[in-house]
């Protein structure tokens, strides 16, 4: 990004969002691009140029970010092995009155990345804690997977990476209702896609290298996600974010007697909305076990 990009969009974030109150002695969680860095907002660029500190997960990573938009700003290290050592220096800037922000190396601090002690501890201290909303790869994800119904979903993050304790959580997911949101590094996709295998048909969205340019998303059996990533080893690249949907595996023997008897006399959306309010289930899952019904 050359001289005059950067302070063209410096500019643009001055006029949109600098008439905000930003108080002082306060935390900023700053969301980041979780690839693309035109995908950073005006708001974000704004507080980044105000702060008087940037606490951060990789100081290497965020220098990079701040160079790209002309920003120059003293960095803190703060990641999962000194946060609550670090948590500590930021309150101490926090008590002199100055504006920290906060950045994780990528997307919305604090939901599957460190921030979240220095957010819990700031708070019970008495200073202001104010997110600053952006890119989240879990949004991100969700928006692309075409899930049916009531939009209902858990985020789950990261399953345990010891075989016996990541095949008992994959195991659970099939009862589970709602659509579930996995995050998996690149290194330990193919154990993932072993241990998902175990919930056979069920509908799996895979979002690999979100907003980057070799970004790839693939709906696919759960069961088949080991296939898919051995047809070709880019596959194995880059980060996952992966998208579990709702199956007729949860639903209750009542509401999918209710979904069959409706169906035999309705369209799909008919019976699956008429059965959702008789039964009180979700109406996603009902959705995909009308599909599972018609197929039989």
């Amino acid at each position: 990004m050359d001289t005059s990009t950067f302070s063209s969009a410096l500019a643009a974030a001055q006029q949109a969002a600098g008439h905000q109150h930003y108080p002082q002695g306060a935390v900023y969680m700053v969301a980041t691009p979780i690839g693309n860095l035109a995908d950073i907002s005006l708001r974000a660029l704004q507080v980044l140029q105000l702060v008087d500190c940037v606490a951060c997960e990789d100081t290497r990573h965020t220098q990079q970010l701040l160079r790209a938009y002309g920003i120059d700003k003293p960095l803190l290290p703060l990641h999962e092995h000194n946060e609550e050592q670090a948590a500590q220096s930021v309150l101490t800037l926090l008590q002199q009155g100055q504006r920290v922000a906060y950045v994780s190396d990528a997307g919305t601090p604090a939901i599957s990345d460190p921030g979240a002690r220095l957010a819990r501890v700031a708070a019970a201290q008495g200073h202001a804690v104010l997110p600053i909303p952006g890119a989240s790869s879990v949004t991100t994800a969700l928006s692309a997977a075409g899930l049916a119904g009531d939009g209902q979903f858990v985020f789950a993050g990261f399953l345990p990476s010891k075989a016996g304790e990541r095949d008992k959580a994959a195991a659970t997911l099939a009862s589970e209702p709602r659509a579930v949101v996995l995050l998996e590094a690149p290194h330990r996709i193919e154990a993932l896609a072993r241990s998902l295998a175990a919930l056979g048909e069920r509908s799996l969205t895979v979002a690999r290298e979100l907003t980057k340019q070799f970004e790839q998303i693939a709906t696919l059996p759960a069961n088949a996600l080991t296939a898919w990533l051995d047809a070709d080893p880019n596959r194995l690249r880059g980060e996952f974010v992966l998208v579990l949907h709702p199956g007729p595996a949860a639903q209750s023997d009542g509401g999918l007697r209710v979904l069959r008897l409706l169906l035999a006399e309705l369209p799909v959306k008919t019976a699956v909305k008429l059965a959702a309010e008789i039964t009180g289930e979700p109406r996603n899952a009902l959705y995909d076990a009308a599909l599972a019904m018609k197929r039989d």
